[in-house]
């Protein structure tokens, strides 16, 4: 099985499909816009959703649980890419983020 690449934040490109792996109530407090979210514990069941023929940048909080989805997509045939930091080195690094709470984006 290949090791999923793994590249910082600023290495993203602005139209990456990035997956987004974090829990509900972190995705709710800010995320990528136009990001896919699928929490980790639900990724064997919905990988489904995914485009297979499309590169993946694979997120969470700091780059723990990307690790380990990027693993799992790259072992079920995926391109997997793990962003190093996750979003607390994305919001770090000024890139643009939205939340689903009315209030300014946040990484919990």
């Amino acid at each position: 099985m290949s090791e999923p690449q793994n590249v910082p934040v600023t290495a993203v490109p602005g139209d990456a499909r990035v997956l987004d792996v974090r829990e509900d109530y972190e995705w709710e407090a800010g995320h990528i816009d136009g990001a896919v979210h699928i929490p980790l514990d639900q990724l064997p069941e919905r990988f489904g959703e995914l485009d297979p023929d499309e590169d993946l940048h694979v997120i969470c909080r700091a780059g723990g649980r990307s690790q380990r989805a990027a693993e799992w997509l790259e072992s079920h045939g995926y391109t997997a890419i793990n962003v190093s930091g996750g979003m607390g080195a994305w919001l770090e690094a000024g890139r643009p983020m939205v939340s689903e709470t009315g209030s300014e984006p946040a990484v919990l």
